[in-house]
């Protein structure tokens, strides 16, 4: 049965004409809320809040919402076609839109500004015919309000074209009662008092014309303290001059150049408000240069803009594409532009002047004071649209560019609206709409791909709209192995303009040499972006010439810059530049380039892996590639603070150093990593790093690069639960050491051993490793390996119920880890010996050990260890009768194992909740 939602007035809902009882102001106040939103997610807590506003919130929203909704979904039963279900954490009312009056108005408007004057003048009629009273009558929630308001404004704007289109059509007699009383309504709207002022003049009754006019100017001097604007005080004198063109419609040409709104546009829902923003600032000249990478959809944005705006710019839109970037040789100049102004603004033909600047004064004289719109799509740069500019506020440019156009926002005040990619809802919205819900559906696996592929690019997603409507049996997943192997040449069409290849190559012409190089070389480098240090170090330049070339890039829309410092490409861009790279470089600049940013990686990921391990061996690197400039970081935070955003590209430049077959760089970056890795426990990837490392050092074959790689492999196995392999890789790094004569090596590799067995509850064998360990370091003088494994000794034996052994190995080990200012070891230290206090009754004695070690843990930012000693700590708490206590410090243990994923952890931890009855 066909159901009809009013909105224009009562909420209300009807069936076959029969009306639907939808009880209680909350029940259509949801209802308004969902029609509003129809067929777009709106998560709970929105919902709620714009239902209940601040004051009246049920003491459980959530569950009052949840019962509303049930009621709704029963009292709309009998409509079809029309549901309310879950997605995405909130509610979704999904129906034909055209079977809400609000959405069949906003249509109607639509349509009418794009249609000739007759079909528009019926289409604003219907439109209007629609509204009953006010937006949600009875309803008082702020959303609504808000909504309300915005509504009436939109009736009010649709009102005035409507009265603009009957008065050019000669209906200016029949408008003058309505006229009238809506100037009652709105004494200071200034359009509807010129209508009214026209209309009167038209019908004969000049001298109330002007009387108007000094009533509206007298008001507005007292209410507002200013005066009548140009457009207003221009009519007022044309009337007093009778000028012949005031007479009637159709004397001069209202220019409506736009082409064709885009059909398939959506999203960019911040992009439109921003530019409905910038033509509402009153005084000053409204410029909005969108800049964003060719086919990024700026032409797309302004036309969807302009089309739903027209409303604003009764007086007419002019719209030229300069030819800033594309096939033609050179841009458009701009005394071309304005002769096709000057005609499409009526201009005889032989009467406009020679002179360019003579045009220019010519232009703004005939645009001054009317609302119009002109759009210069295509800028090369501001130098070409300085020229092209009105000198009225009443008139709105938009400037479409791949360039940023700085100079025409500081010297103009334009507003730049930066234009990127869409987002994963927008990409899927467009290819939906291009290909069909069912077709989607239907193979959504091929679809997904398809998605991540165009990765939000509007123009790739056109192209694989247009692939699948030119080839209509062709399956999804055809179209999407195309566009994984061949990227770019799969987005290739023999129109140019809708080639994402040839739309970049324009860009691409634009470039200095140097700019194309560094262009180029960004794209082979490794990982998803990168710093401006890292790219000085890519392209042998210093960072301040980087920089500079780095801005240019940005300047064009080819390169972003994200946060300060650090630089991406989108990802079909970076395609893009690999293939020049390729076609434009010498491999041997290729390979440098890539050898200079992977030694910057090394050098200074070795830094930072020293700051954060102090302790540990030394390493001699290889020296850095000529151009190539480490960074010096200072201190612990910084180091962290570098790997934390440096670490996809570190991984993807472990992996280029792999792929070149690059040996002793390879196993160094696995070593510099090692602390961070271990620090932060990023446990995928180190013991991917260190399965790249081992393999490296199988090919240098140098056995005590062997054996390092292979215990630390064994360590990150057993690091991922890996224990049989781990233990393999132990015994072989523990028997490579021996042969290689490296004492250390092997005092690692039982350190190494004892460390698995402890990971495997086997406390005879790790007190058997760790105690063969620290006789090597006791031999060697390392004092900071004896401190740790004295430590490992001392919690072996509390664990075997040798309590003086263990108290006697863990204040050594504390003594000695404080002496060095090993923070790391003294918590470890302290919470060996909390433990220690736990199981021989001392249990206010361990819960000072355990504060303490977490005091450190927490200024040293290991969250890992201080969830297993926050886990520990709830023992001694429950022991002593502190359940309050143990609650709230396993609670503190199971949120951060959660967010570790450390499920097996998190799990034995609601376990001791349950045993204990604490939760």
């Amino acid at each position: 049965m066909t159901g009809e939602f009013r909105l224009l007035g009562e909420v209300g809902a009807s069936v076959d004409g029969q009306p639907i009882a939808v009880r209680g102001a909350r029940q259509q106040s949801i209802l308004a809320v969902l029609l509003v939103e129809a067929n777009r997610p709106v998560p709970a807590d929105q919902l709620i809040d714009r239902v209940w506003g601040t004051t009246g919130l049920p003491r459980q929203p959530a569950n009052a919402l949840s019962a509303h909704v049930k009621l709704l979904r029963r009292a709309l039963a009998p409509v079809s076609g029309m549901s309310i279900r879950w997605q995405s954490a909130g509610y979704r009312l999904d129906l034909d839109g055209e079977a809400v009056d609000l959405h069949r108005f906003r249509t109607l408007t639509a349509r009418a500004r794009t249609a000739d004057e007759e079909h528009a003048v019926a289409l604003f009629e219907r439109a209007l015919g629609l509204w009953r009273g006010e937006p949600f009558t009875g309803l008082d929630t702020p959303w609504l309000n808000a909504v309300r308001a915005t509504l009436i404004s939109e009736r009010h704007a649709a009102q005035l074209e409507l009265t603009d289109l009957q008065l050019r059509c000669g209906r200016h007699t029949e408008l003058l009662p309505d006229l009238t009383d809506r100037v009652r309504e709105h004494p200071l709207d200034e359009r509807l008092a010129g209508q009214l002022m026209l209309g009167l003049y038209r019908s004969d009754r000049p001298a109330e014309a002007l009387q108007h006019y000094q009533r509206i100017r007298a008001r507005l001097a007292e209410e507002l303290g200013t005066d009548p604007g140009p457009a207003l005080r221009k009519l007022h004198q044309r009337i007093l001059t009778a000028d012949p063109r005031l007479t009637g419609p159709g004397r001069w040409p209202v220019p409506r150049q736009l082409p064709a709104p885009p059909r398939s546009f959506t999203g960019r829902t911040g992009e439109l408000a921003a530019l409905d923003r910038a033509a509402e600032q009153g005084g000053t000249m409204a410029i909005s240069a969108l800049a964003g990478a060719g086919g990024i959809g700026k032409t797309w944005l302004a036309l969807h803009w302009a089309h739903r705006n027209l409303h604003r710019f009764p007086d007419g839109q002019l719209f030229v594409d300069l030819h800033g970037y594309g096939p033609e040789a050179r841009p458009m100049s701009a005394a071309t532009v304005l002769h096709g102004f000057l005609d499409a603004l009526g201009v005889q033909p032989g009467r406009a002047p020679a002179d360019p600047y003579a045009q220019a004064a010519l232009f703004r004289s005939l645009v001054a004071g009317k609302r119009m719109l002109v759009v210069l799509d295509n800028a090369a740069d501001a130098g070409q649209v300085v020229p092209l500019l009105p000198g009225s506020p009443t008139c709105t440019v938009i400037v479409t560019s791949r360039d940023h156009l700085a100079s025409l926002i500081t010297r103009h005040g334009a507003s730049h609206l930066p234009v990127d990619v869409l987002s994963e809802a927008e990409a899927r919205d467009l290819l939906t709409a291009g290909l069909g819900a069912t077709r989607l559906a239907a193979e959504s696996e091929a679809g997904a791909e398809l998605l991540a592929d165009c990765a939000g690019f509007p123009l790739a997603l056109s192209v694989v709209v247009g692939r699948t409507h030119t080839h209509p049996h062709q399956p999804l997943a055809t179209l999407a192995t195309e566009l994984r192997s061949a990227r770019l040449a799969a987005l290739a069409q023999d129109d140019p303009a809708a080639s994402l290849p040839a739309v970049l190559s324009w860009s691409y012409r634009a470039l200095t040499a140097e700019q194309a190089r560094v262009f180029c070389l960004l794209g082979v480098a490794p990982g998803p972006d990168i710093s401006l240090a890292a790219a000085a170090c890519l392209a042998d330049l210093t960072t301040a010439q980087a920089q500079v070339v780095l801005r240019c890039l940005v300047q064009a829309s080819l390169l972003r810059q994200y946060i300060p410092g650090r630089y991406r490409m989108h990802d079909l861009i970076r395609h893009y530049a690999a293939d020049r790279a390729g076609q434009d470089l010498p491999d041997a600049d290729r390979v440098a380039a890539l050898r200079r940013v992977l030694h910057f990686y090394l050098h200074t990921a070795s830094t930072g892996g020293r700051l954060l391990e102090p302790h540990r061996p030394m390493i001699t690197l290889e020296p850095p590639a000529p151009g190539c400039h480490p960074l010096p970081l200072s201190n612990r935070t910084a180091a962290i603070g570098w790997f934390d955003a440096e670490h996809h590209c570190l991984l993807a430049a472990l992996q280029t150093a792999v792929a070149q077959g690059w040996h002793q760089c390879v196993w160094q970056l696995v070593w510099a990593m090692h602390p961070f890795h271990w620090r932060s426990r990023h446990g995928t990837d180190h013991l991917a790093a260190w399965r790249a490392g081992l393999t490296a050092a199988d090919q240098l074959g140098d056995p005590v690069v062997q054996a390092l790689a292979r215990r630390h492999l064994g360590h990150a196995c057993g690091m991922a639960g890996r224990y049989e392999e781990a233990m393999e890789h132990l015994q072989h790094a523990l028997a490579l050491a021996g042969l290689a004569g490296d004492v250390p090596g092997q005092g690692h590799a039982h350190r190494y051993l004892a460390w698995a067995w402890d990971r495997q509850g086997d406390d005879h064998r790790v007190l058997e490793h760790a105690s063969r360990a620290l006789r090597v370091f006791q031999a060697l003088g390392m004092p900071v390996w004896e401190a740790e494994l004295l430590n490992q000794v001392g919690y072996s034996a509390a664990r075997l119920g040798e309590h003086e052994r263990a108290r006697t190995s863990c204040e050594a080990a504390l003594a000695l880890f404080t002496r060095h200012d090993h923070r790391i070891g003294e918590a470890a230290t302290l919470d060996s010996l909390g433990f220690l206090a736990h199981t021989t009754g001392q249990h206010a004695r361990a819960v000072d050990c355990y504060r303490q070690a977490l005091t450190l843990f927490r200024d040293l930012g290991d969250t890992y260890l201080e969830a297993d000693t926050l886990d520990r700590l709830g023992y001694p708490h429950l022991a002593t009768g502190q359940r309050e206590q143990a609650r709230a410090v396993w609670l503190e243990a199971l949120e951060l194992y959660q967010t570790q994923q450390r499920s097996d952890e998190a799990e034995r931890v609601r376990r001791q909740l349950d045993a204990a009855q604490v939760q």
